[in-house]
C-alpha cells in the first residue's frame, strides 16, 4: 500500500538545546486522510509539521535524524518553496501569513511568484474566493477582517497552489466561537469537495471525534496513541493518562461503565450518544442497573 507521508525513526533536537522535540517519530499517513494530531503544550506537534514541509532544517536549524518521504520528497532536500507546491501549511495565528494590501492579492501572490500566464491566475484566485467563501470581499484589505476571514484567507492562500497535503497547526486557537465556526466548516468543506490529505493538529475533541479518519496523540516527543476516533476513545485511559479530556459524552459512557452499567459501546458523537442514553433511561435493567 502507497502512502503520502512515509516518516521513519525522526528525531529533531533544536539549536542550544539537551533535549530532542522529537524521538523517534514513525507515521503513515495515506493520501485523502483526514488526521488530527492531538496531544499536550510542547509535546512535538508543531515541531513535526515543520519537518514536512522544510521549515525544519532550511530555516529552524538543529540535529535531524531519520527518514521522511511527502510526494516522495524528502524536504530536508528540497526548499521550502519547492516544497509548497506539494504541501501547504497554515499557521496558528493567520496574521503570520498576510503579506499584501487587498484579499485578492494575497491569494494571487504567490501565483504570481511562480509566473504563471494573468489570465491562470485570474480562474484560480476566482476559483479559491468561491471555495473559500471569500468571493466579494476581494478589495478589501486582510487586516480589515475578522479573525476567521483572516484564516480562512490565510487557507485560501495555500491552497492556490494545489498541494495535495494541507497542515493546520491549530487553525482555530485564537479564534471567536463565530469564527471557529466559520474555520472549522471550511476545514469539513474542502475535505469533502477536495481529494486532499490534511493534517490538523486541534484541541477540540469533539469536533475531532466526529471529522476525523485518524486520531494521534502525542506526548513527550512521540506518537503514543493512534488509531480511529472509535478506537481511541472507547476506553478511557489513553487520553486521562496524558492528561486532558474525551469527549463530554464519552466521558458520561465511562462514568456510567464505573457504576455499573453495561454500555455496548462507548458514544463519541452527539447523535449516537442520544440514542444510546435514550435507550439506558427507557431501559435501565437491560444494561445492568436494577434502579433505572
Amino acid at each position: 500500500m502507497s502512502y503520502i507521508i512515509e516518516i521513519e525513526d525522526l528525531w529533531f533536537r533544536y539549536r542550544g538545546t539537551k533535549e530532542y522535540a522529537l524521538k523517534g517519530v514513525n507515521m503513515r499517513i495515506r493520501e485523502g486522510e483526514f488526521i488530527v494530531i492531538m496531544g499536550p503544550s510542547g509535546c512535538g506537534k508543531t515541531t513535526l509539521c515543520y519537518c514536512l514541509n522544510g521549515i525544519i532544517p532550511h530555516l529552524i536549524r538543529g540535529e535531524l535524524r531519520g527518514k521522511i518521504s511527502v510526494c516522495n520528497l524528502n524536504p530536508a532536500e528540497h526548499s521550502v518553496v519547492e516544497m509548497s507546491r506539494y504541501i501547504g501549511l497554515v499557521f496558528q495565528n493567520p496574521e503570520m501569513q498576510l503579506v499584501t494590501t487587498s484579499v485578492y492579492e494575497e491569494i494571487a501572490f504567490a501565483l504570481e511568484n511562480l509566473a504563471l500566464p494573468r489570465k491562470e491566475i485570474r480562474r484560480r484566485v476566482e476559483e479559491i474566493l468561491t471555495l473559500t467563501g471569500l468571493k466579494g470581499l476581494e478589495n478589501r484589505s486582510p487586516f480589515s477582517l475578522s479573525g476567521g476571514e483572516q484564516q480562512a484567507l490565510a487557507i485560501a492562500s495555500v491552497l492556490v497552489l494545489k498541494p495535495k497535503v494541507l497542515i493546520l497547526d491549530e487553525p482555530t486557537s485564537q479564534l471567536d466561537p463565530w469564527s471557529t465556526k466559520l474555520v472549522a466548516d471550511l476545514i469539513v468543506k474542502l475535505r469533502e469537495n477536495l481529494n486532499m490529505t490534511i493534517i490538523t493538529i486541534e484541541h477540540r475533541m469533539e469536533w475531532a471525534a466526529e471529522h476525523a479518519d485518524r486520531i494521534l496523540i502525542m506526548d513527550n516527543g512521540r506518537i503514543i496513541v493512534e488509531g480511529s476516533p472509535k478506537d481511541i476513545f472507547k476506553t478511557p485511559e489513553p487520553v486521562r493518562t496524558i492528561g486532558f479530556r474525551p469527549p463530554q459524552v464519552s466521558e458520561i459512557a465511562y462514568r456510567l461503565q464505573e457504576r455499573g452499567f453495561k454500555i455496548p459501546t462507548v458514544p463519541i458523537t452527539l447523535p449516537e450518544a442520544i440514542e444510546l442514553y435514550e435507550k439506558i433511561l427507557r431501559e435501565g435493567r437491560r444494561y445492568g442497573n436494577s434502579n433505572n
